[in-house]
């Protein structure tokens, strides 16, 4: 299939926005742009832009829009019950993992933001994709609890006061405001390396080979070529003049997109899934990753704080260019639906029963007010 250049589509509204899928190793993330792995984001001289007026936005995708793709989803799936069912196993699973012992502050600095709440959806995608493929949850449950752990220590590390200064997360103080910085600092360290400890360690079930590659697949999705680079480009775009779609794209695929990628794919190679399975399970995932930073993006400038859990209007405070600042709030709506579809095609060759928590966890993203 060919690709999509998204100033194209915001124009002439129509695109086939993937590379044809490779083998099911971690590809590089790329979707409307694909990036060149040798071809480095450059940044001019900073040109400050000055600040504009936030403009009124309403909803995100209206019901209408995403309840009619329900149907693909037998109508006697429960969507609260499985989440609240599969959270509350997860959060089991969490808070064995991680108990208190010796020394203490460390652990009570983990739990304290591993436990503080959240919906999960990064691990019930991971449990879901299993299932999918014809795993249990037992097999996905300890990769999901740490792609959970890590990305609990990147909302600790991104909400230092070096990063995005944030004092509200889920609710509640951030880490750094209850423990101090450098606790906090090292609070996400630990959960950090005991996340890969955890897979290697708990998984069962599983042959060897395929716990390897998850591991493979966690740590690449991390690292330089993942989260670590779209947070370090989104750092250096703040302020900036001329960031367009296609940087704004590469920041979010790897800052966002990459870990809600990883989860699937992982529950995919523990379930025993096929590299064609776990393929087009990437590609799903790649999707509703972006489509999850769209949805966010509008959520910044429409809920309070309050609503969210967390400091809204974030990003004009640090003048970040967002999917609305430069589509605007309908062309936005409009790509949060294409992708969505486009997710949700990707499951069409699955038992549409089995798939249901996957169609279900995609228009929850889509709709979502918080």
């Amino acid at each position: 299939m060919s690709c999509l250049n998204l100033s194209t589509w915001v124009q002439i509204q129509t695109c086939s926005m993937f590379n044809q899928a490779g083998r099911s190793r971690s590809q590089p993330f790329s979707l409307v742009h694909p990036l060149k792995t040798n071809m480095p984001v450059s940044f001019a001289p900073p040109k400050r832009r000055r600040s504009t007026t936030p403009f009124s936005v309403s909803a995100i995708l209206t019901k209408q829009q995403t309840l009619k793709e329900e149907e693909s989803a037998k109508p006697s799936f429960n969507f609260k019950s499985y989440m609240l069912q599969t959270a509350d196993s997860v959060n089991q699973a969490l808070d064995a993992a991680v108990p208190i012992r010796d020394p203490a502050m460390i652990h009570e600095a983990m739990r304290y933001s591993l436990l503080a709440g959240g919906k999960r959806v990064r691990p019930v995608l991971c449990l879901a994709a299993c299932e999918l493929v014809g795993g249990s949850h037992s097999q996905a449950m300890p990769a999901a609890c740490a792609v959970e752990m890590i990305h609990t220590m990147s909302l600790i590390h991104d909400d230092l006061p070096c990063m995005d200064n944030d004092d509200l997360r889920r609710g509640k103080p951030t880490n750094h405001k209850v423990f101090g910085e450098d606790v906090a600092v090292l609070a996400g360290d630990a959960l950090l390396a005991f996340a890969f400890e955890h897979i290697a360690v708990s998984t069962v079930g599983v042959s060897p080979e395929r716990i390897i590659r998850a591991v493979e697949e966690l740590a690449k999705s991390i690292g330089a070529e993942g989260l670590v680079a779209g947070q370090v480009v989104d750092i250096n775009s703040e302020g900036l003049a001329d960031v367009g779609l296609e940087q704004l794209e590469y920041i979010h695929l790897h800052k966002t997109a990459a870990l809600l990628e990883c989860a699937v794919v992982l529950g995919s190679i523990l379930g025993g899934g096929s590299d064609s399975e776990t393929e087009k399970l990437r590609t799903f995932a790649r999707y509703i990753g972006l489509l999850f930073q769209v949805v966010d993006d509008i959520l910044d400038v429409t809920k309070s704080s309050q609503e969210l859990g967390k400091t809204a209007g974030k990003d004009l405070v640090a003048d970040k260019v967002t999917y609305p600042k430069l589509l605007g709030i309908e062309k936005s709506r409009e790509f949060a639906e294409k992708l969505i579809k486009d997710a949700k095609e990707q499951l069409s060759g699955f038992d549409l029963e089995k798939a249901a928590p996957l169609i279900a966890l995609a228009n929850y993203i889509a709709h979502r007010e918080n």
